[in-house]
């Protein structure tokens, strides 16, 4: 396939005014460049976003890019989003895109999104109407449990929170009571800490979301060698007239399976 512009644009009129390159709040800008760049780079990273040059059109607010000229991934991910609204087999980091602006869209019934190229026959639109999902989209439960991480940033200004780098190098954002943060004695920046938190858990690809803080809880990597030693010798001394600990333990459960 030839070489191919893509334009995505940016259809609002919630500020009271629409949306074009001559009037935009900045916040609505910065953000939407951002998807934008996100979208185009994907997963895979096909396209270098930092040198590829754009241009800002009329439509509400579109950024048309220069001709693309090899991206198979995100040419087949824009022909698969013509054609249906599931998402599954589509780039991760475009599926977050999609999901984040159908979001908005059915939000604000005044925001749409509309990606265009040469090679589509009509133009892909995100709207109120539309319904673009995941089949896992409802795979969400809610959980309790224990994750470990480096905590890189504590507090906040309007909602205090906690950024968690965890041991796979994701961070996760944890939201937590301001009194939990403020009554909490142990500086924990930048250091390694274990946390109780609620979440919602993705019984398919195993994310998490809208985590929050039930606790700190204290522990240590230290090991405690006397301790480890005298439960050692208690052991020793209670099963000392249990000839084969397997068999009697087989025993107590019912015998071998």
């Amino acid at each position: 396939m030839e070489a191919q512009r893509i334009t995505v644009a940016l259809i609002d009129r919630s500020a009271g005014f629409e949306t074009s390159p001559e009037r935009v709040r900045l916040g609505d800008l910065a953000n939407f460049s951002a998807d934008v760049a996100t979208f185009l780079r994907g997963e895979g990273k096909e396209i270098d976003t930092s040198a590829l040059e754009v241009a800002i059109k009329h439509g509400s607010l579109a950024i048309e890019t220069a001709p693309v000229p090899m991206a198979p991934r995100l040419f087949s991910d824009l022909r698969a989003l013509l054609n249906s609204e599931l998402l599954d087999g589509v780039d991760v980091k475009r599926r977050e895109v999609m999901e984040r602006w159908q979001k908005a869209a059915r939000h604000t019934r005044e925001l749409a999104y509309r990606i265009a190229a040469p090679f589509l026959d009509r133009p892909i639109l995100v709207s109120a109407e539309s319904d673009y999902h995941a089949d896992d989209a409802d795979q969400w439960v809610q959980v309790e449990r224990y994750v470990r991480g480096e905590i890189q940033d504590l507090g906040g200004v309007t909602k205090a929170n906690a950024h968690v780098r965890l041991p796979d190098g994701s961070t996760l954002k944890v939201t937590a009571e301001r009194e939990v943060l403020r009554d909490d004695t142990v500086n924990r920046l930048y250091k390694t800490a274990m946390l109780r938190i609620r979440a919602e858990y993705n019984v398919l690809t195993r994310e998490l979301r809208n985590a929050r803080l039930v606790a700190f809880v204290e522990y240590t990597t230290h090991v405690d060698e006397e301790a480890l030693s005298r439960l050692t010798r208690r052991g020793a001394q209670a099963w000392k007239d249990v000839p084969d600990a397997t068999a009697w333990v087989d025993e107590l459960r019912g015998g071998a399976h």
